[in-house]
C-alpha cells in the first residue's frame, strides 16, 4: 500500500512518567539527524496508526471522559486504533510494554509479533488523553496527534531495560521533568510539557484537553471536554 506523505495521519504520542510524587521523570528520546520529520530533536515516543492497530485485540480500553473526547473530529471506532497505536510505539520505540499477561486469539499483524511473542495482550487502561496538536500547513509531514500520559507504574518489566527498541529513537533516558526543556524540543513538545507539569498533582483525567488545531483557514486552540460538558470551540 503506498501511503500519501502531504496526507494528515492520526498519530499517537506517548509521555512516560515516572516518580510522580517525588522526582518526576519522563522518557524520551533523540531523533536521527536524516529523519524527515523533526530532526535532531528530542521527542516522546509516538508516531502514526496504521491500519492493523484497529483490528488488534485490547485487554482494557481508554476509560471516560477520554473516550468520548477522542471522537472529536475523528472517523468512528478511532479510540480503538490510537490507543492500540500508542501502546505500539512505546513498544517499538522503547522495548517497554503495556499489556496484561495473555495470549492472542489469532496470528498477530506483523508489526505487533514482537510485542505478542513476549506473552503480553495490550492494555490501555493506564492511558489519559492529555493533549491534541495539528501539524501546521506547509510541513513535509503532517499528524493528527492525540498525546497520551501514562504512568510508568503501567509498564511491565525493568524501566530501564530499552534492548527491545528499535533504533528509531536515539539516547533514550529518564529526564528530570524540571530540565526537559533544556534539550532541543519540537515547540509543541515545550508546550505539552507545560501542560504536563501544571497537572502533575492530578491523576486522573485532566479537566478538559487543549487542541491546537492548525489548518489551511487559520490556527484555533480548542478545548475538548467529555460528554458530562458541553464542548466550548
Amino acid at each position: 500500500m503506498t501511503i500519501d506523505k502531504t496526507a494528515i495521519r492520526n498519530a499517537a504520542t506517548v509521555i512516560v512518567l515516572r516518580d510522580r510524587a517525588t522526582a518526576p521523570r519522563i522518557l524520551m528520546g533523540q531523533r536521527g539527524a536524516a529523519a524527515a520529520f523533526m530532526p535532531n530533536k528530542f521527542v516522546f515516543p509516538g508516531g502514526a496508526v496504521d491500519p492493523a492497530d484497529a483490528t488488534v485485540p485490547l485487554a482494557g480500553m481508554i476509560g471516560e471522559p477520554c473516550h468520548s473526547r477522542l471522537e472529536d473530529d475523528a472517523p468512528a471506532g478511532m479510540q480503538h486504533a490510537l490507543a492500540a497505536a500508542a501502546i505500539r510505539e512505546v513498544w517499538e520505540e522503547t522495548g517497554l510494554i503495556l499489556g496484561q499477561p495473555g495470549a492472542w486469539p489469532g496470528e498477530p499483524p506483523a508489526d505487533w509479533t514482537r510485542y505478542a511473542a513476549e506473552g503480553f495482550v495490550p492494555d490501555a487502561r493506564g492511558l489519559r488523553f492529555v493533549f491534541r496538536a495539528l501539524t501546521p500547513p506547509g510541513r513535509p509531514r503532517r499528524f493528527d496527534a492525540r498525546f497520551f500520559l501514562v504512568d510508568a507504574d503501567h509498564v511491565r518489566g525493568d524501566l530501564d531495560d530499552f534492548t527491545h527498541a528499535t533504533d528509531e529513537l536515539a539516547h533514550l533516558q529518564w529526564i528530570p521533568l524540571d530540565q526537559a526543556r533544556a534539550f532541543d524540543l519540537p515547540f509543541i513538545t515545550e508546550v505539552v510539557l507545560a501542560e504536563i507539569a501544571a497537572r502533575l498533582a492530578e491523576d486522573g483525567p485532566p479537566p478538559s484537553v487543549p487542541y491546537f488545531k492548525n489548518n489551511d483557514e487559520a490556527s484555533l486552540f480548542k478545548r475538548l471536554y467529555g460528554r458530562e460538558q458541553p464542548f466550548h470551540g
